[in-house]
Order: C-alpha cells, then structure tokens, then sequence
C-alpha cells in the first residue's frame, strides 16, 4: 500500500486573507491552508500525518488514496508512513496486537503498541521485523519534493 494521497488546492483570494486552502477528497473533511504554497505543502503533510496518526490510535483502516489524475500528491513522514504500512499489514492479515507480538518472540503486546504509537520515536530494525512477521517488507522510494 502506497500512502500517496491526491490534494486539491485552492487559492484564497485577497477578501478572505490571501493564502492557498488544501483539501483531501480521500479523507471526509480533512483540510488545512498555509499562506503560500510552500506552507500549504508542509501543512498538508502535517495534516495527513494526523489523519494516519487518528486512525491507527482508533485501531481503524485507512482510506484507500484514489488516482491523482494530474493532482499533486502528499504523503507522510517516514516514520509514521512505516508504522501506517505496519497497521494496514495487521488490518489485512487480521493479525492482533497478541498475535504480532507472539511472532515477535521477544516482544510484548506494550512493545507492539509502541511500534504503532505515532507518539514513540521507533527504530527501524524493530519495524522492519514487525513487518516482516507479516510477510511484508518496507520499500523507500525518492521522489522529488512537491
């Protein structure tokens, strides 16, 4: 699963404040602005960020990201893009927080809540094998930045 998410801006004109409105058709009523569109950008960013964050803490799917059909993208940090990516492989697979940690061998179900937790700075090593538990492997991809 790529977490490449299409955005919609939106200049605001100079009555209601100047600056560019961000808007993600993929997220119900997920919006945010910035002043230019550098801001705008990072902003976005921030903002898909907390929407990833939400839904893992609320142990709910995320939002399958639909074509970008010529619109700019946005995705998350790296961090929080492998614990997203680590969430969606235990939401397909069916696999608890007990079950993963049982793979896991050495890990507790608090060390696997920690693994999930946006909050918790984890090390990569430790995602990598949690997703390799799950069959599933981590792959980084380059682009340039919008």
């Amino acid at each position: 699963m790529r977490f490449l998410y299409p955005i919609e801006l939106e200049p605001y004109s100079v009555e209601d404040g100047g600056g560019i409105g961000v808007r993600f058709p993929d997220w119900d009523g997920a919006v945010t602005d910035g002043d230019d569109l550098a801001e705008a950008l990072a902003n976005a960013r921030d903002c898909l960020e907390e929407m990833l964050a939400h839904r893992i803490a609320r142990r709910e799917p995320f939002p399958s990201a639909s074509p970008a059909d010529g619109r700019r993208t946005v995705g998350p940090g790296a961090q929080i893009g492998a614990k997203a990516a680590l969430w969606a492989a235990m939401l397909q697979q069916g696999v608890s927080l007990n079950e993963l940690a049982r793979r896991l061998v050495q890990s507790s179900t608090l060390q696997v809540r920690r693994l999930l937790s946006p909050r918790h700075a984890s090390r990569a090593e430790l995602l990598d094998a949690a997703l390799a538990a799950l069959g599933k492997e981590l792959v980084v991809e380059l682009r340039d930045a919008a």
